[in-house]
């Protein structure tokens, strides 16, 4: 067989995933939360920059090219059987929809037990070329960003499958893992999965129906300081759990934030979601921080943008609407 010399576009979208939106495209371009994410002190750095150059070239009716998910590369057979993943939340959907006998490779980041003995790919921006191509996958699934763009493409250029799916917010959530079942001939099960985590939002926005809004700052690292703003699908869920998100003002969904930025913001709660926690307790000292309520996320739920959010979801209210007195993390 040859080597293809280009990606064969099979979306109908115009953009790249990986583009800049003040960036003109390529003619031929062909879609992270973090999550992304095991090691999340790691993948933080990969989730900004993600959020921050993900492309977003408008198109009709205001949508844009990544509302849905893209495929790069040649047509994935009709029976998909070995698929590999590029981050843990793609791991957990595939495994979700019972199908963790089809994955062949996960990236270095994953850490749920039904992968343990896989082999590892790379890692969520890094991943190996040559390490995929060696497993013959059917399709690889990976969340799209500037630092992955390059290995990606040549993956599809040498004639692999390829499905980016940006899992930025929750309708991309949903919408991921729809796509994901749909490539898998797991429709059914995806719907399933997707309308659990709807049911479950919806719940939780009964639940705190009335009540009085919490101002939370939602921390995803410490040094440097970075937390949940806008277009994050941890703001969604805030505000489904009956939070007002004090960083709501910010321009990226993983904003890097000064500790006057803090202050300013005013939380009545922080919750830290940073795997190092050991800069809270300085922080929590600062004027308008010290008589917020400080927690620590106990899971990573909340981190991976999956099937997982519904457990997440629940642990988010519990933090918030918790009125015990809780130290700092990093106190004791």
């Amino acid at each position: 067989m040859g080597v293809l010399p280009t990606p064969v576009l099979l979306s109908s979208a115009t953009s790249s995933p990986f583009h800049n939106h003040r960036r003109t495209p390529k003619a031929w371009l062909p879609m992270p939360r973090a999550d992304p994410i095991a090691k999340f002190r790691t993948l933080r750095s990969g989730l900004r920059l993600a959020a921050s150059l993900l492309a977003m070239v408008p198109i009709r009716d205001g949508a844009s090219a990544l509302d849905a998910p893209i495929y790069l590369g040649p047509k994935p057979p009709a029976n998909v059987r070995r698929v590999v993943t590029l981050a843990p939340s793609l791991s957990e959907t595939v495994i979700a929809l019972g199908a963790a006998d089809r994955l062949v490779g996960v990236s270095r980041f994953d850490e749920f037990p039904q992968v343990s003995k896989l082999p590892r790919v790379g890692g969520f921006l890094d991943p190996s070329v040559e390490a995929v191509l060696a497993l013959k996958p059917d399709l690889v699934l990976v969340q799209p960003s500037p630092g992955n763009r390059q290995p990606v493409e040549k993956m599809a250029q040498l004639g692999t499958p390829i499905l980016a799916l940006r899992m930025q917010s929750v309708a991309e959530i949903l919408g991921g893992v729809r796509e994901v079942g749909r490539a898998l001939g797991l429709s059914d099960r995806a719907e399933s999965v997707a309308q659990s985590i709807e049911r479950s939002r919806a719940a939780i926005r009964a639940r705190s129906a009335g009540d009085k809004k919490v101002r939370v700052l939602f921390v995803y690292g410490l040094e440097p300081l970075v937390v949940a703003g806008p277009g994050s699908f941890a703001d969604e869920l805030m505000r489904d759990a009956g939070a007002v998100n004090a960083a709501q003002n910010v321009s990226s969904p993983y904003q890097t934030y000064s500790a006057e930025s803090a202050i300013r913001s005013r939380p009545e709660v922080v919750i830290v979601a940073a795997d190092d926690s050991s800069g809270a307790e300085k922080l929590s000292r600062l004027p308008g921080l010290n008589q917020a309520r400080w927690v620590k996320l106990q899971s990573k739920d909340l981190l991976h943008p999956g099937p997982s959010l519904s457990r997440g979801l629940e642990e988010l209210f519990d933090l918030i609407h918790s009125t015990s007195l809780q130290h700092p993390p990093g106190s004791r």
